[in-house]
């Protein structure tokens, strides 16, 4: 892996070189013949050969042009490896857009139009290719380190077990200053916390001269808000995380940092959480899954998604017109409901449902049905049929949801249900969805800790084929529901 000048050394000399390449093969005749025989509409682009001071020229332009596009490729920087590869792409698509426009113009030194589709598109599979290869970095490397956290004594502990170079920490200023105030004889018992146990029994650090010691011996790079910054300013490849009370703008939002730049997330063992570590890591510092899905199966749950909720939402567009007018004509109020809900990494988004109760002042408090009196007769029906979920087809469709996945939960309720379950927010790591193994369970959130096992346990085992499972149990519970309501009356 490459950092620094060298980065961008190699960045430069290797895009250049790449060009000058392509165009050497664009140029050749039996790669314009191969390109015809392949692409017959390439005939109409009339493929030329270049002579030697035409086509010197030529590579010259090219370099200048797709070089010069790529600039802001040159310095290092985290970036996740389909955004790299998006980005590359881009760049050398505007400089061929400059040689088209050259070209267009009629300069002489213009690149022939078949040289130049030939140069761009090899161009554009080689160079993010290039790019990735000089970004890469050995399996049991971790790179450029810093470590982030709001205990400054869990951020003296586990700096000793960072092996590659640290470049800094960052803490709120206020917990680093507060380690002088802190109590000598500090709890035993585990405090969990954001997916992070923290103990405080190690008889090495309990010493507060030894705590300051370590930390003054690193950069403070700043407090909690400045980790993209950091991140992208010294070209960050791992995250050490060392919460202890991290509320959810702070650790998810570490976390999410990490994961739009493609930074590896790392917890010390002795404070790792199984749900948020990957199985099998050895050593001290072990990997948080910021993305646990495969990727082939993350490409096949988003295009079911798309799939179920367009389908969905053209087949029942009928009964949902006529549902809102049952809706209309039974209760005063609006046609649809909606709540801002918790979505993956602790962000919110709206959530809209066909409204089944007198529109009040609601509680946060989860009761049942049956205790709840504000639920009209049609409300009782949609509720029944869960036909109250379908406009959630459209937030699966925009991508605010999966069809699969921990049951999205209104913020204000989600306060009351991590006292009750103080693991709750380890949901966060995974899209919610509109059904999942706490829904064909019969889990609710008047059970927080029942739900909580259900809703764990699908973030251990999830995959494309799991989600299938789901949804075939699922549907076959609708009409089970279905005919049971239709029993009863």
């Amino acid at each position: 892996m490459l950092t620094g000048w060298r980065y961008r050394l190699a960045s430069a000399t290797g895009t250049a070189a790449l060009v000058v390449i392509a165009v050497l093969v664009a140029n050749h005749p039996v790669s314009q013949s191969a390109f015809t025989t392949v692409v017959p509409l390439f005939n109409r682009l009339e493929p030329t050969i270049l002579d030697g001071p035409s086509l010197r020229r030529a590579i010259a332009l090219s370099v200048f042009a797709v070089g010069g596009a790529a600039w802001p490729l040159y310095k290092p920087r985290p970036r996740r490896i389909l955004d790299t590869v998006v980005l590359v792409q881009k760049r050398v698509f505007v400089g061929g857009f400059m040689l088209a426009t050259l070209g267009y113009f009629k300069w002489s030194h213009r690149l022939p139009r078949a040289t130049l589709v030939m140069t761009v598109g090899l161009v554009a599979v080689v160079l993010p290719v290039w790019f990735l290869l000089i970004r890469a970095r050995p399996t049991d490397d971790d790179g450029r380190i810093v470590i982030v956290g709001d205990d400054p004594a869990q951020i003296a502990r586990v700096t000793p077990a960072v092996d590659a170079p640290v470049i800094g920490y960052l803490c709120p200023t206020v917990a680093r200053l507060a380690t002088s105030a802190a109590p000598a004889d500090s709890p035993t018992e585990p405090i969990a916390d954001g997916g992070v146990e923290l103990r405080h029994d190690d008889p090495e650090f309990a010493d507060e001269a030894v705590q300051s010691t370590v930390l003054d011996s690193m950069t403070r790079l700043g407090g909690l808000s400045r980790l993209e910054d950091a991140l992208v300013a010294h070209d960050i490849d791992t995250v050490v995380l060392a919460f202890r009370h991290a509320d959810r703008a702070e650790f998810f939002g570490a976390l999410d940092a990490c994961h739009e730049h493609g930074v590896d997330a790392k917890v010390h063992r002795k404070y790792a959480d199984s749900v948020l570590v990957s199985e099998g890591d050895v050593g001290a510092l072990v990997d948080v899954d910021l993305e646990p899905w495969d990727p082939l199966d993350h490409l096949f749950k988003r295009l079911f998604d798309v799939a179920f909720a367009g389908v969905g939402l053209l087949v029942f567009a009928p009964l949902m017109t006529v549902i809102a007018v049952a809706i209309k004509l039974d209760s005063p109020g609006p046609i649809f409901y909606n709540q801002d809900r918790t979505a993956g990494f602790g962000d919110t988004f709206p959530v809209y449902k066909f409204r089944s109760m007198i529109p009040e002042g609601e509680s946060a408090i989860p009761i049942t049905d049956t205790e709840n009196d504000r639920i009209t007769r049609v409300g009782y029906f949609l509720r029944k049929t869960h036909l109250d979920e379908l406009p959630q087809l459209w937030s699966i469709l925009v991508g605010d949801m999966s069809v699969v996945g921990p049951r999205a939960v209104w913020t204000e309720e989600e306060l009351l249900l991590e006292e009750d379950a103080p693991a709750w927010r380890k949901r966060w790591f995974v899209k919610p969805g509109l059904t999942g193994l706490a829904q064909i369970n019969d889990a609710k959130s008047t059970d927080p800790n029942a739900k909580l096992r259900y809703d764990l346990e699908y973030i251990r085992r999830q995959s494309f084929l799991v989600d299938v499972k789901i949804v075939i149990r699922q549907l076959w519970k609708v009409v089970s529901d279905l005919f049971k309501l239709a029993s009863d009356d």
